[in-house]
């Protein structure tokens, strides 16, 4: 159980971070085209910190139906010597409006030993509404269904960049951040506790100034509901996840930092000694 949804685990992480309610528009300044971060997925087994699967999140510059979009990708996997146990290939994408930072679709492909799963959304804002797609298990069909698209409603990949640009001078230690976002063809309003600043050493011994948060979360195969996940972002203005863990069903889970490639800014939250 551990090691599923990969993905929809480090999304959850980085959703520790994100917008009000009057701060649908942003103008993106954190990131461009180009970057790459990777990130290792640990579990903790018996005091031991396992380290069992690899997550690459990814910026690309396309046009879709006319429009200036990102392309916004994350793509998991669990090592050859842990497929054994469950094999884990995940895919999350989404294309993402420049303009007004709002998500057009998204899709997402979840392959976690025998249990497979397939969700895909349109955002219609002229009508208000959202499309879906769904296909679990054995179907062999999709699900159609419409969900009624509420303001500011993001889906699990496009809220983890827009969290990226959110001022968050703006707001005191303890202070809730109101979250909105589709998960699993469900809307949910949620929130963040934001924690303050700390210093924070990664799993390579490098240390760096970090945002904390703890977001509130829904309830399902992986996590409890309440806020039992913690997560360390760099305070500069790249705003990239350095660790994030979380208490699971069964045990603990991290994410760890691994490196970032193509950064529009310079990550000048590491600390020297």
């Amino acid at each position: 159980m551990w090691r599923k949804n990969l993905i929809v685990v480090l999304c959850m992480f980085c959703v520790g971070f994100t917008q009000g309610k009057a701060q649908c528009d942003i103008e993106n300044y954190s990131f461009e085209g180009g970057e790459v971060v990777t990130y290792h997925a640990y579990y903790n087994w018996h005091f031991i910190w396992l380290n069992a699967g690899i997550v690459h999140f990814s910026v690309e510059d396309k046009s879709y139906e006319g429009k200036d979009t990102w392309f916004l990708s994350a793509y998991g996997r669990t090592y050859s010597g842990y497929d054994k146990f469950m094999e884990v290939r995940d895919t999350f994408e989404a294309y993402v409006d420049k303009e007004r930072f709002d998500p057009i679709c998204f899709n997402r492909v979840t392959k976690e030993g025998s249990t497979v799963g397939h969700h895909k959304y349109w955002f219609d804002y002229e009508n208000k509404l959202i499309k879906t797609q769904t296909k679990k298990g054995k179907e062999k069909s999709f699900k159609d269904s419409v969900i009624v698209l509420k303001p500011c409603t993001a889906d699990l990949l496009s809220m983890v960049y827009k969290a990226r640009n959110i001022d968050y001078t703006k707001y005191q230690v303890n202070e809730k951040i109101p979250i909105r976002m589709i998960v699993d063809n469900k809307i949910y309003d949620l929130y963040i506790r934001y924690q303050g600043k700390e210093v924070v050493k990664n799993r390579d011994g490098r240390k760096f100034r970090c945002l904390k948060f703890s977001p509130l979360l829904v309830p399902g195969t992986i996590f409890e509901s309440g806020e039992d996940m913690t997560v360390w972002v760099t305070d500069d203005y790249a705003r990239v996840p350095i660790v994030v863990e979380a208490k699971v069903l069964i045990g603990s889970v991290k994410a760890v930092f691994v490196d970032a490639l193509g950064l529009r800014n310079p990550m000048t939250a590491e600390v020297y000694d």
